[in-house]
């Protein structure tokens, strides 16, 4: 069997090529402290708590899950986990308890690595997740009665060797959960022949060569921080920048010019804010090393284009792809002419259409549902636990996205919106029914309809409308309450933008919310047909 393991190619791989000793990760801490890994230093970590895993008896086939900021036992966890030929989950650090338990009793996760800080919310949940035998605290001490581990010390226990065993292509890889518009989220399982996706489009798509400095800015909590701050790069060789600050203009400006950053990965959202800062900022940087910039995670408004230009001197590349998808699927990329607002071009090997409900194919400039040719080597391979689901997104060789879109005379793809319910706020999916369950537990409310709506900023912003039981009344504290409470509950992500109190939810004779008419309603259009309404 040939070994198609991504940690393996990230690490050993290069060693074999004689990269050992070339920097891997430059990585910066918030406090601008910086610190340099080789990809000889990423293969003993990862080795190491492949090692510690092992000595747990966690292995092949097991899932284990970081709950992390970005820091670099991040990257250890999550390789050294790869090379046992266990799954590797990834969550946000701003997860609240809710989101934490949907996902980790799903998954049925028999460890977690996190720290003492976030492990807070994890104690108050533990007893409901019998699966959960291991809690690998980054910055803590042994306790062995609540079945929690030191990482110092188990990884100081560990051997620097570790023999990988030969893994298949359709071997389980990467585990993240994505929201839908209705019930709990879903838990999108990859496979190890994703490497073929992420080195192809790292390449082609992003360009990246082996002696470039690269900046992904994302999480990896989200599939762009594991395919692409991750995977892709170090399986080419390639030195990436990690930051473990957060957003800050100056800041970033200055560890593009100072780190002498080749190519930026980053996201709308972030482009968007560093539109509203002082122009001096950008006027005064120095870029002469960056080559290229793109964009993931909500459609790019042409304006940040032209404000790129201006400024930056730069394009920037929009790229569409999905946590479904593992890899990048449609772009714009160098050598293809840029329509500011468009999706871009399919990538190499990847076959999509825009099809009418009855799966025929639009014509030019009509809308339809954004489809995509089955069979690519990064294609998710199921729905942890929900495979009915899985199998409703094929129809006759054809993955229906959930997008819609239209393509034009010349084969560039334009993003038309969502044919579900499912907000897409700074670049990341929220579940109205998670946000509508986290608001069911306010004592003060009765009913709740949650909606993403138009923002500037964000793309869409959560907005929450709020039946009150009768005895209460809407005020500014209720409000703070109940924001406070979905961020515990859900993530500070989904937190409502804006709440809305209302006498009543509009739903229809089965008792299914209507959406799309609290969304006619919030933009003051007209909601159609309301004839199955039950208020």
């Amino acid at each position: 069997m040939s070994n198609h393991n991504i940690a393996s190619a990230c690490t050993s791989e290069q060693c074999r090529r004689g990269l050992s000793a070339k920097t891997a990760m430059r990585w910066i801490d918030a406090q601008g402290n910086r610190c340099d890994y080789s990809f000889g230093d990423l293969e003993t970590q990862s080795n190491r708590f492949a090692n510690a895993l092992a000595s747990l008896a966690i292995g092949e086939g097991d899932i284990v899950f970081t709950f992390l900021p970005k820091m670099p036992e991040q990257f250890f966890a999550f390789l050294g986990t790869l090379k046992t030929r266990a799954v590797c989950g990834t969550l946000f650090a701003n997860f609240g308890e809710e989101a934490l338990l949907d996902r980790l009793g799903d998954s049925g996760a028999v460890c977690l690595v996190t720290r003492k800080s976030l492990y807070k919310k994890v104690a108050r949940i533990r007893e409901r997740l019998p699966a959960l035998k291991y809690v690998i605290l980054v910055d803590g001490d042994d306790d062995p009665a609540n079945g929690v581990i030191g990482y110092a010390r188990v990884m100081a226990e560990a051997a620097s060797d570790y023999g990988v065993q030969p893994t298949g292509a359709d071997a389980p890889s990467v585990l993240h959960y994505t929201s839908g518009s209705t019930g709990k989220p879903k838990g999108v399982l990859h496979r190890h022949g994703s490497l073929a996706s992420q080195i192809a489009t790292s390449q082609t798509v992003l360009g990246l060569k082996e002696d470039d400095v690269y900046w992904c800015t994302a999480d990896q909590g989200w599939v762009t921080g594991t395919s692409y701050g991750i995977i892709g790069p170090w399986a080419l060789g390639v030195t990436q920048l990690q930051y473990g600050g957060g957003y800050e203009a100056q800041t970033w400006m200055d560890l593009l010019e100072r780190e002498e950053v080749n190519v930026w990965y980053s996201a709308p959202t972030a482009l968007r804010m560093l539109m509203r800062e002082e122009e001096s900022i950008f006027a005064s940087a120095k870029l002469p090393r960056l080559r290229t910039i793109f964009s993931v995670g909500e459609p790019l408004n042409p304006e940040v284009i032209a404000w790129s230009r201006r400024l930056l001197r730069h394009d920037i590349y929009d790229t569409w792809f999905q946590t479904e998808t593992g890899a990048i699927m449609i772009s714009n990329r160098p050598g293809l002419e840029i329509r500011p607002g468009s999706m871009g071009k399919p990538c190499d090997g990847i076959e999509p259409a825009v099809l009418a409900d009855d799966g025929s194919v639009q014509p030019d400039g009509e809308q339809g549902n954004l489809c995509l040719k089955t069979g690519w080597p990064s294609m998710f391979v199921t729905y942890l636990n929900n495979q009915s689901v899985y199998g409703s997104k094929f129809k006759n060789g054809w993955y229906y996205t959930g997008d819609t879109a239209r393509r034009d005379a010349d084969g560039y793809f334009w993003f038309m919106g969502r044919s579900d319910d499912v907000i897409n706020t700074a670049g990341h999916l929220i579940s109205p029914f998670e946000v509508e369950s986290a608001l069911l537990e306010v004592e003060e409310v009765a009913e709740s309809g949650v909606i993403g709506a138009p923002d500037d900023l964000l793309f869409e912003k959560v907005v929450a409308y709020v039946q009150l039981h009768q005895r209460f009344q809407p005020s500014r504290e209720l409000e703070l309450k109940i924001r406070l409470h979905v961020s515990n509950r859900a993530s500070s992500i989904a937190t409502p933008q804006e709440i809305v109190f209302c006498d009543g939810i509009p739903k229809n004779k089965s008792g299914k919310i209507m959406r799309r008419v609290l969304k006619a309603r919030y933009l003051g259009l007209d909601a159609g047909d309301t004839s199955t309404l039950e208020i």
